[in-house]
């Protein structure tokens, strides 16, 4: 049964790390001074931009290769939450017909914290390196 649930947290911790890699890289790859700029717009500092794009990116990664799982899992939860206070829970959660909902928001968090609980040792490299905890 464990093996099975391992099997489990693979497929969540890098579909997680797929999804936030490519969001993090949009952002760099489209500006990140637009982002920053929009982050202003929400009222929330610029370069707060930068930290979360930053965030996304590098975490993705580390997500998919099986590094740091839960610490990583637990900035994008934060991320998350903030994301769907600040801009996506005024849209309801299938949206408004010009902002998304937060039903994705709310399915990539649960994710996060299950990996923040649980960890994902199979196929990792904190696992390989005996790094894992």
């Amino acid at each position: 049964m464990a093996e099975k649930n391992e099997v489990g947290a693979l497929i969540l911790r890098v579909t997680l790390g797929i999804i936030f890699f490519v969001h993090g890289l949009v952002k760099f790859q489209g500006g990140i001074g637009n982002t920053a700029g929009w982050f202003d717009s929400i009222g929330l500092p610029g370069f707060l931009a930068y930290i979360v794009a930053t965030i996304e990116l590098a975490g993705g990664i580390a997500l998919i290769l099986g590094i740091g799982t839960k610490v990583v899992s637990a900035l994008l939860a934060l991320i998350l939450l903030v994301a769907t206070l600040k801009v996506k829970l005024a849209a309801g959660f299938l949206g408004n017909g010009q902002v998304s909902g937060y039903e994705f928001d709310l399915a990539l968090l649960a994710i996060a914290v299950y990996l923040v609980l649980n960890g994902s040792k199979l196929f990792s490299a904190a696992h390989f390196l005996g790094k894992d905890k």
